[in-house]
């Protein structure tokens, strides 16, 4: 697990040439990368969510499109079409932007249902299918969704069913005052600039290096103390009194994948609870539903979560 700590270590430095002050984000999308997740990402506009995406795909040697969500965007415009061809009098298919090795869904929930559903056959199955042909996505495939936390006005709000597709919910937070003042002086005469190479980025992996990661990743060994204490976390949230809709058996399956993703970041080949209550949050925060009496006394999702955690008895 040496190499992938390593690995860990030398993008998250790379990122932070570029990047300041989102360490957590950096960490959980390289974690969902290695597990075969996806990444919905809320943040305010201007803190960096696009740059962060596409610094990991520079990197990480690995293709990178984005997608403007809109409400007039069609599944189409997201997995591709047949397009007839004159000269061959046949139907041709012209694949879209979703085939991509990092696709960037940017203000996912602008677009209505169809067009957010077009995604999910990717996101589960890493394939798509168009008029009755299936077409494979190759590996690494990874979306990440971005959304406004604020402004909800003409969107189209993500059913439970496509959240749950989502192995983290990522909160971007303003920099804090030490990062903010190092952008400021790093980034102001730059300003409109999109060429990375200035950075001096220096690439850290490539695709058959980062498929040999996450194989070696999910080797990690984990305790039947551990699945049990997953077990236990899982399932007090269905029966919670400031929950409504509890977390679903993929969101166990999900916790397990990414602490031992986690616990390779750390150079072990073995799962620690503390790795599991480092993701805790982040795997559940948009997989519960409070009941509308939490909403109505302000409680938060993290803050509910976060309860369960201290009422959890955690194994030696």
């Amino acid at each position: 697990m040496q190499q992938i700590k390593e690995l860990y270590e030398r993008s998250l430095a790379e990122v932070e040439k570029v990047v300041f002050g989102q360490r957590e984000p950096i960490l959980l999308m390289l974690c969902a990368l290695l597990s075969e997740g996806h990444v919905l990402v809320e943040g305010v506009p201007g803190t960096a969510k696009t740059l962060l995406v596409r610094c990991l795909a520079e990197l990480l040697d690995c293709r990178f499109k984005r997608i403007q969500f809109t409400p007039d965007l069609m599944p189409a415009d997201v997995i591709g079409t047949n397009v007839f061809d004159a000269k061959t009098g046949q139907f041709r298919f012209h694949p879209g932007p979703v085939f991509t090795n990092f696709v960037l869904a940017d203000e996912i929930n602008r677009a209505p249902a169809k067009t957010q559903a077009a995604l999910l056959e990717a996101m589960q199955e890493g394939k798509v299918t168009v008029d009755g042909v299936t077409y494979p996505l190759e590996p690494p495939f990874m979306v990440f969704a971005t959304q406004n936390p604020i402004e909800q006005e003409g969107t189209y709000p993500l059913p439970e069913a496509q959240l749950d597709r989502f192995m983290f919910k990522v909160a971007v937070e303003y920099p804090d005052e030490t990062s903010e003042k190092r952008l400021l002086g790093e980034h102001h005469t730059t300003l409109g600039d999109r060429d990375l190479s200035r950075f001096g980025l220096q690439k850290t992996a490539d695709i058959p290096s980062l498929l040999e990661a996450k194989r070696r990743a999910n080797e990690a060994i984990v305790r039947d103390e551990v699945v049990a204490y997953v077990n236990r976390l899982i399932r007090s949230t269905r029966n919670h009194v400031e929950i409504l809709l509890g977390a679903s058996p993929r969101a166990g399956v999900t916790l397990l994948a990414a602490a031992k993703t986690l616990a390779a970041f750390e150079g072990r080949d073995y799962v620690l609870p503390d790795d599991v209550k480092k993701l805790f949050l982040p795997v559940l925060r948009h997989r519960i539903v409070l009941r509308p009496s939490a909403d109505l006394e302000f409680a938060s999702t993290d803050r509910v979560l976060e309860g369960v955690l201290a009422n959890m008895e955690v194994p030696r």
